[in-house]
């Protein structure tokens, strides 16, 4: 039986009143002829690490109301809610808060009555989605907007712990989105022949940003501080660490970040290996700036096949040498023109490591890098992403009118 649009459903199942919101966001004036909303649907927290969907969506926010949309939180609320928090102008994040208890269908029939709700009281008939897991389909499959895209950044099927269902949703989703990008170009390569319009968008940069580390006075200590910044989780090479650290005692190891989906009784543990927790985005200028070196160790699995590692171009626009395992989209472009030094094992990376702190060209370095990253941005990625959307939309007009006069 249909619920009414009203501001508050009742689930005789479960005996508990769902409530949309606490309090709706304010309506804005639509900017250009992109549509007013853009409901974004990520597996990715917004406070969990500020990568690839905020340096995007912050951008989109300036033409869009845009709706980031979290996976849900169970908690020990009484009745399911959507809690929302605006973080600047037409930027919404939605948690979805859910009690704890729920048998899976039982869930996605109250988050689809949630979203039923909230796309008829705050959107309205104008947006737009933007998808970064398949798995909303669950709940919002029957939607017709303006523009689908799927910005598929990584191949979410093959991380630890991925829900079974991901697979089939995702070729759905492909069937189902007007306009689809990809993290990468090994991701591309693999995603090209499934879609009729897939276009390649790596990992960019904000190159103002990092560049401020090269402005902070570095640390004179004598030992070598070699870095890491990112999510540590099952892509991480535990034994790369733990031997680079054995080799090089005197040399100290800086790992920044959160650790998920893997016990943290595995890690090595060592007086030069430092595990300094998560820190901000507008931390990181000021905390590499002491770096030596910044690494990018990560296994050679399923999960990191496709990746495109955001901290390639901002480790170099902080003005630092790079170590990577051979990961293919760091090895095309950034090892074919010598920006990145790839390595295969800890002796490969201490071996390296010397090359580039005894390296002799480092100003010509420092400009041949400069002139790469020149050609890359956040801003000029949104840019195309705007472009290809509008001719996109542009392009469905002309097919409907050709049928609405025939």
């Amino acid at each position: 039986m249909p619920f009414p649009r009203g501001r508050h459903f009742y689930n005789s199942k479960t005996a508990m009143q769902i409530v949309t919101q606490q309090s709706p966001p304010a309506s804005h004036t639509k900017y250009n002829d992109l549509p007013e909303n853009l409901i974004c649907f990520s597996h990715l927290r917004w406070d969990f690490v500020f990568q690839r969907p905020q340096h995007i969506l912050t951008r989109m926010a300036r033409t869009m109301k845009v709706y980031y949309i979290e996976e849900p939180v169970i908690s020990d609320i009484a009745f399911p809610v959507y809690k929302y928090e605006t973080r600047r102008d037409n930027m919404i994040i939605i948690t979805p808060q859910l009690p704890a208890g729920l048998e899976h269908q039982e869930s996605l029939s109250i988050q689809k009555r949630l979203f039923d709700q909230f796309m008829s009281d705050v959107v309205g008939d104008d947006f737009a989605f933007w998808y970064y897991t398949p798995m909303a389909l669950e709940f919002n499959r029957e939607y017709d907007p303006s523009i689908t895209i799927f910005d598929c950044m990584d191949e979410l099927s093959a991380f630890k712990f991925a829900p079974e269902a991901i697979k089939v949703l995702e070729k759905e989703l492909l069937r189902k989105a007007d306009l689809v990008f990809t993290g990468g170009h090994s991701l591309y390569e693999a995603k090209k022949s499934q879609h009729r319009n897939i276009h390649a968008f790596p990992s960019s940069i904000d190159k103002a940003h990092f560049a401020k580390a090269r402005g902070f006075s570095k640390n004179t200590a004598d030992r070598v501080k070699l870095g890491f910044y990112g999510v540590i989780d099952e892509r991480f090479d535990i034994d790369l660490i733990r031997d680079i650290a054995g080799l090089r005692p005197d040399w100290d190891l800086l790992l920044i970040g959160p650790i998920v989906k893997i016990d943290p009784a595995i890690l090595p543990l060592a007086d030069n290996i430092h595990y300094l927790g998560p820190k901000t985005y507008d931390e990181l200028p000021e905390l590499i700036a002491d770096w030596d070196l910044a690494l990018i160790p990560f296994l050679l699995n399923e999960a990191t096949r496709y990746i495109s590692p955001t901290k390639t171009p901002e480790y170099l626009a902080a003005g630092l040498p790079v170590i990577s395992t051979p990961i293919r989209d760091v090895i095309n472009p950034y090892g074919k023109f010598g920006l990145v030094a790839i390595g295969h094992n800890a002796i490969d990376f201490v071996n390296l490591a010397y090359e580039a702190l005894n390296r002799t060209d480092k100003k010509e370095w420092q400009q041949q890098v400069d002139f790469f990253l020149a050609h890359d941005s956040w801003d000029m990625t949104c840019d195309r992403m705007v472009g290809l959307m509008r001719q996109e939309m542009k392009s469905s007009q002309v097919v409907y009118n050709t049928i609405a006069q025939s």
